[in-house]
């Protein structure tokens, strides 16, 4: 007689199968919600260097009017500290998950109202006021953004793991810039080739928005809210005025870390701002220097996003081995070493070359971006985190990414060569190296309210 054995009852799930669920949730989460909220920032940085010069600030003349264009990129930037005073006041008062919502809902609905605007030929000087308006709401929510989104993914994460985790949000970036130029290749290369993509096609890309917010809405909503703040909660320890307390203790550090950060940003922004993608396709006739077609520097952007992404998040788990300074270190040497490589490469109008110089410069833009999470969120104390990590970056987007593109459109004109360029780029990179220098590494240093003296002691090298 044959006998079965009873099947084996199944395994109930153990805390630690719950918390790699959650850790998964969570890197999903700030992934997903960055991706969307940089697309949205890059589709205009984009579009204000392909389009937004002749459907808006044309009255200007051709020169004035892409300077004018590059212009509402850096206004957004003069925003951005608002934004990140609000968020930053309340994500440390009432938690980081729910200012991650709003913010990404404020970006959602100025994107969308952008594709759906009326040009200056149809409204007069009403449209590039309505532009400058809703770019001014995108500024208000990236400088809310980004503070939520890598607190909410540091400190969730394992200790010895802050750098990989805290990727997963820097990643969202090159995402997002390989999306935005993957769908205006699209626009331009297939659906709207020609005249078509000035007269409609660009709009689309806008309204594409809408229905990426929502899927970034029921991602971010799904996930628990960051467990060092449920600990400050459940003590009822928040800080009333973190804003007053981050600047009467710690406003040297928000200069110095501000300024690590504006070397990246400043490099960062030939890109991701719209400068390579308009220097590069400005016919000659117009004054331009290379005069390529839009949808192949489209796609070699969109294909540097690619290395950017890789860069990136090899950069977040090799700081939790070497340590973040270090991480910079080797960053601020690739990108020194490649700065004045790029516009030879662009200026041959050859697309592969193109694509190689912007390779290259995406090596030092990933090592000093990758560790940038776990950076800054190890520099400050956890009851004022939240203001200090986003007000840095929103200064340090002022100082160096705000008005780059201008600045370098501006410096090609004075001088008829974008070596002038390389070298104001080349510049702002050296003072951000010597900042990295003065600041103290503090990978790995526990990040509770328990150790909040720990966490409030100088992290500046000769300063107590």
């Amino acid at each position: 007689m044959t006998t079965t054995s009873a099947p084996a009852p199944a395994q109930a799930p153990t805390q630690s199968d719950a918390r790699r669920r959650e850790l998964r949730r969570v890197a999903f989460a700030t992934v997903i919600g960055t991706t969307i909220e940089w697309y949205d920032f890059f589709l205009y940085a984009s579009a204000a260097g392909l389009v937004f010069q002749v459907l808006f600030f044309a009255p200007a003349g051709p020169e004035f009017a892409t300077i004018l264009s590059f212009a509402t990129i850096g206004v957004s930037f003069l925003f951005r500290p608002l934004g990140a005073f609000l968020a930053g006041h309340f994500g440390d008062r009432i938690g980081r998950k729910a200012m991650l919502v709003v913010t990404l809902v404020l970006m959602g609905a100025a994107t969308t109202l952008i594709g759906v605007l009326p040009t200056y030929e149809q409204v007069g000087i009403l449209a590039p006021v309505l532009l400058v308006l809703l770019r001014i709401l995108q500024g208000l929510s990236t400088g809310g953004e980004w503070g939520g989104a890598v607190l909410m993914a540091v400190e969730h994460a394992p200790d010895g793991k802050r750098g990989r985790y805290g990727a997963f949000p820097q990643i969202g970036v090159p995402i997002g810039l390989l999306l935005a130029s993957g769908v205006l290749a699209l626009m331009t290369g297939v659906i709207s080739p020609g005249d078509a993509f000035l007269e409609w096609g660009w709009r689309i890309p806008f309204l594409l928005s809408f229905v990426l917010i929502i899927v970034g809405m029921i991602v971010r909503r799904s996930v628990d809210e960051s467990p060092v703040f449920t600990e400050i909660a459940a003590r009822k320890e928040q800080t009333k005025t973190p804003i007053k307390q981050l600047f009467k203790r710690h406003w040297l550090l928000v200069v110095l870390a501000a300024l690590t950060f504006a070397g990246n940003n400043a490099a960062g922004y030939m890109t991701t701002g719209g400068y390579i993608q308009n220097y590069a396709t400005t016919p000659i006739a117009d004054g331009g220097h290379v005069g390529m077609e839009r949808t192949p520097v489209l796609l070699a952007v969109a294909a540097s996003a690619v290395v950017w992404l890789i860069v990136t998040w090899i950069a977040g788990s090799v700081s939790d081995r070497i340590g973040r300074r270090n991480t910079y270190i080797i960053g601020w040497i690739a990108f020194l070493a490649t700065v004045f490589l790029l516009f030879p490469l662009v200026n041959t109008g050859n697309v592969w070359l193109l694509f190689a110089g912007l390779a290259l410069f995406t090596i030092g833009n990933g090592f000093t971006y990758g560790q940038q999470a776990a950076y800054f969120t190890e520099l400050f104390p956890a009851s004022i985190r939240y203001s200090g990590v986003s007000i840095t970056y929103a200064l340090g987007a002022i100082l160096g990414g705000a008005f780059a593109p201008m600045i370098s459109a501006a410096l090609v004109q004075a001088t008829g060569t974008a070596t002038s360029v390389a070298f104001y780029i080349a510049g702002i990179m050296i003072v951000a190296f010597v900042a990295t220098l003065l600041l103290k590494d503090r990978t790995g240093i526990p990040l509770g309210p328990d150790h909040e003296a720990e966490q409030s002691a100088s992290a500046i090298y000769g300063v107590k």
